[in-house]
């Protein structure tokens, strides 16, 4: 019965959308207030039916309701509570239903926070949200029905794909998913925007808190992806250029190129046109991703492996929201005013470059991950384009906006000194050199090039902490100005600085795991010991494993350091029931300098077992910068400018003459 109740609140959402898409933008053609206000009525009730079909599918889930064929294929009455839970969005159907969900949360916050919206954009934008959260209900109700009954009956489920359960999967999937639909609301006030002819300081200024909620969440979804990657997959790093995670990176990057464009058109009402395609694209790329994980076209541990017929489907989505919304953007972005000028050397200048060499680093990716695709799709020739190409593009690119971003912090608006912003990071540049000095000294042996990407590093975090200096006066001021200063500046300018030193952090991370990773494979027995990094593993035997939905075999190690044991960590072989698929369990020392790594293999028929043992220098510095950059844009989304935004536009007066659309 709770089953039908989720399928029915799921279909009168769809018509709610169908009402939310229509009505709201009928009235703000009409100027219709009654028409315009209800909008706000329609995405909260959306909302609520869709949080009832969810509750619905989770509580057939905890409870272990086979009947439900979704369930039934992706669930088990073995399985831990926690993976029963994450079961429901660990499948194609339940992670659309969830999808929606959170489409829908993204919609509602609009009605609830969007008070000082004119009534009109107001509307439109919850019009051209409705109209999203539509076309992927239509979705579901024909092709992805997660409610489906089976009749009769299983005894036991499938079980969740193994592969899966683990704690990282659990959360890591809702984080990205919200990440990918809040662009939606960006995508939603381009379109009205458009409609409307109408950009300005009050519109950038509307559109950044939520792009900003989109990309800290991208972040931290992203950061989770590559660490789950990372200890559960066994393969000892935390990026493959994987087409599926790049169908992350992707509106990742161009959504960080919307967050600095979004501030010169708030500062200095330029890059208008720029912006609103920006805000189309990112949201575009979330479909785009979306379309690659579930079409059936990739095969990938990320991918949901389902029939082309969805893919179609999902297709034609894409063709119409991203087709109809460049459409529109080719005929309305030419009547938009251009903005103020500026010199080329200038903060927006800075921005301008930004913008470009993210879009370059975003391109290359893009084609290398669909050019395989459509390759194969016209003429059946199948290539593979891995990280040699993407190394050899998306580093080149990225390079330079590393070198250059703290310099841009230090530029002034519409015109500016380059010499005299460089004299404002001296000292960021003096200490970044001398750690590279330091590095060159300590280090005995290559690549001698880690040192400069180390070096890059730090130039990132003292970069960030210079701009934090300049603006409070630290250095030129007396100590009570300075710090006076320093507690009035606002909150955005502090997550802005952390943002900048996460990625330094996450940097330096990348470069000395990459270059100075040092890895042993070999046969060994029980008794023997792999020397690897200063660390010596030792293989202390095999014991049987048994756990709630698995068996299988553990390996134990000691990890010795000087003779003194350091930790003892386990490695597991897992065969899970009932699929009989299996996984391996990575046996883990985490050090703040570095990590031991021990991978256990398959058996050999002289009583020897293949081990993997690794040392992965410093790559607790890849997730702590993730860390750190999600929590800069939290902290930003704290100040006070962003929660407020910007005072409701006054209605005109009744004997006004009408003013211009820009």
């Amino acid at each position: 019965m709770i089953s039908e109740i989720g399928h029915f609140t799921l279909l009168l959402a769809l018509a709610v959308a169908a009402y939310q898409t229509i009505v709201p933008q009928w009235g703000a053609w009409r100027n219709d207030a009654v028409l315009m206000a209800s909008a706000s009525v329609a995405a909260l009730l959306q909302l609520a039916l869709l949080l009832i079909s969810f509750a619905a599918l989770t509580h057939a889930y905890l409870t272990s309701d086979f009947s439900v064929l979704n369930v039934a294929e992706n669930s088990h009455s073995m399985k831990p509570l926690l993976y029963k839970i994450s079961g429901v969005w660990g499948n194609h159907e339940g992670s659309m239903l969830l999808w929606v969900a959170i489409l829908a949360l993204f919609g509602a916050a609009v009605a609830v926070f969007g008070r000082n919206l004119p009534d009109t954009t107001k509307a439109r934008i919850l019009s051209v949200q409705g109209s999203v959260g539509l076309a992927f209900l239509i979705f579901i109700a024909a092709a992805s029905n997660p409610f489906l009954r089976l009749m009769p009956p299983p005894v036991e489920g499938n079980g969740l794909n193994p592969i899966l359960q683990d704690p990282a999967l659990a959360f890591h999937p809702p984080f990205l998913y919200a990440g990918y639909v809040g662009l939606s609301i960006a995508f939603s006030f381009a379109v009205a925007a458009l409609i409307e002819g109408r950009v300005d300081a009050a519109w950038a200024r509307w559109v950044r808190p939520w792009t900003l909620v989109s990309w800290a969440l991208l972040t931290i979804g992203i950061g989770m992806g590559a660490w789950w990657a990372y200890y559960e997959l066994g393969w000892g790093g935390f990026w493959f250029w994987d087409p599926v995670e790049n169908a992350s990176l992707m509106p990742w990057l161009i959504a960080t190129a919307l967050l600095h464009s979004a501030i010169v058109v708030e500062k200095r009402g330029a890059l208008k046109i720029w912006t609103i395609l920006l805000s189309i694209l990112a949201f575009s790329l979330s479909l785009v991703g979306t379309f690659l994980v579930r079409s059936g076209i990739l095969t990938s541990v990320h991918a949901f492996a389902v029939d082309p017929a969805r893919g179609t489907f999902i297709l034609a989505i894409l063709a119409v929201f991203v087709g109809g919304s460049l459409t529109l953007f080719a005929v309305r972005a030419p009547s938009l005013k251009t903005g103020g000028l500026f010199a080329t050397v200038s903060r927006e200048g800075g921005l301008v470059l930004n913008n470009l060499l993210l879009s370059a680093a975003c391109t290359a990716v893009f084609f290398g991950t669909l050019y395989p695709l459509a390759l194969e799709t016209l003429t059946g020739d199948k290539i593979s384009v891995g990280p040699p190409y993407f190394n050899l593009t998306f580093g080149p690119i990225f390079l330079p906006l590393l070198l250059l971003m703290p310099l841009g912090t230090m530029l002034t608006w519409k015109r500016a000194d380059v010499l005299n912003a460089l004299r404002r990071l001296w000292w960021a540049a003096a200490a970044a050199l001398a750690i590279t000095l330091l590095v060159l000294v300590l280090t005995v042996r290559g690549p001698w090039l880690a040192p400069l990407g180390i070096a890059m590093g730090f130039w990132l975090i003292f970069g960030a902490a210079a701009d934090i200096f300049q603006r409070a006066g630290i250095g030129s001021q007396p100590v009570h100005i300075a710090w006076a200063r320093f507690k009035g500046l606002p909150r955005s300018a502090f997550g802005t600085a952390l943002a900048h030193g996460g990625l330094g952090v996450m940097v330096i991370g990348i470069i000395v795991l990459s270059l100075w990773k040092e890895e042993h494979i070999t046969s060994i027995k029980p008794g023997e010991s792999i020397p690897v990094a200063g660390y010596t593993v030792v293989f202390k035997g095999i014991e049987p494993l048994s756990g709630p939905n698995y068996d299988g075999i553990l390996g134990r190690f000691d990890i010795m350091k000087d003779k003194a044991l350091v930790k003892d960590v386990v490695s597991e072989k897992r065969q899970f029931r009932p699929r009989g698929m299996p996984t391996t369990e990575v046996g883990l020392y985490q050090g703040f300098w570095g990590d031991v790594y021990v991978v256990l293999g398959d058996a050999a028929s002289d009583g020897t077992y293949v081990v993997r043992a690794s040392f992965n220098p410093m790559a607790s510095f890849i997730w702590l910068g993730a860390f750190i950059m999600f929590m800069g844009g939290i902290l930003s989304l704290t100040d006070r400018r962003l929660r407020i935004g910007v005072p409701k536009r006054a209605a005109a007066a009744p004997n006004a003459a009408p003013q211009p659309a820009e």
